[in-house]
């Protein structure tokens, strides 16, 4: 990790989970952290936290991903105060409870928005500020699922992480004809003991009720995945990684 001390980073829906571990990894590796959510206090909290622990720091940066508008103003508040970028950790994600023969048309739209669209936005973005500043050896990393991979239980969250599959290999085979060394990869965890259920279901107790019942991956399982891909050597391309609980069968 090394060659990454005082980069610039970018993570997406960086307040909690999967994302804040992530921050708090990059930042312990001494880079500069941009993260962004839709919520301040909680990325307040988040960023102080973060900043008492490691060398780096952490730049918290309110965006909605579902509006274009917010995230070209992300890059440009980059652009002007970093003038560069070296990561791009495309995390953040919304689920909802919903199907393909009754589901709403503004849940579906919305999941799009954020779990496709932002994540395409965020990646020609970056690797523009990234070309822009002669940056030729970034990372492009997704966050992912197992539900990029199978059709199980939720099949329009499914589609959107199938979608991110096809963009993550979309990215790679640009990047290479567009003769650069940036790097793309998606990681998918299986079962992370976070409590996004909860927010789907709010109240019923779906989340203790899966741990109570499996060992869930840890968020920091998740967050040491991603200094393993951006401490491999420049000539090695982690396209893939599925990550799954031992306990977890699909």
């Amino acid at each position: 990790m090394e060659r990454w001390v005082g980069k610039v980073a970018l993570i997406t829906g960086a307040s909690e989970g999967i994302g804040a571990s992530i921050a708090e990894k990059l930042v312990q590796s001494e880079m500069k952290v941009i993260g962004c959510a839709r919520n301040i206090d909680k990325l307040n909290k988040t960023a102080s936290k973060i900043n008492n622990v490691g060398p780096g720091e952490m730049y918290p940066y309110q965006c909605d991903l579902n509006e274009e508008s917010q995230v070209l103003g992300m890059f440009q508040f980059i652009r002007e105060k970093f003038k560069t970028l070296h990561v791009c950790v495309n995390n953040a994600a919304v689920i909802h409870d919903t199907s393909i023969l009754e589901g709403k048309t503004e849940e579906w739209k919305h999941m799009l928005n954020v779990n496709v669209l932002a994540v395409l936005i965020c990646s020609r973005e970056s690797v523009k500020l990234m070309r822009e500043s002669e940056v030729d050896d970034g990372h492009i990393i997704n966050l992912n699922s197992v539900a990029g991979h199978r059709i199980v239980h939720k099949p329009l969250y499914g589609i959107t992480k199938f979608a991110l599959s096809a963009i993550n290999q979309g990215l790679r085979v640009e990047l290479i004809g567009a003769k650069t060394h940036i790097r793309s990869t998606q990681i998918s965890p299986g079962f992370v003991e976070t409590y996004l259920l909860d927010k789907v279901y709010p109240g019923q107790g779906k989340c203790d009720k899966l741990f109570s019942e499996m060992e869930c991956l840890k968020t920091e399982d998740i967050s040491e995945a991603v200094l393993y891909v951006l401490g491999s050597h420049p000539r090695v391309n982690v396209n893939d990684i599925i990550i799954r609980p031992t306990e977890q069968l699909e």
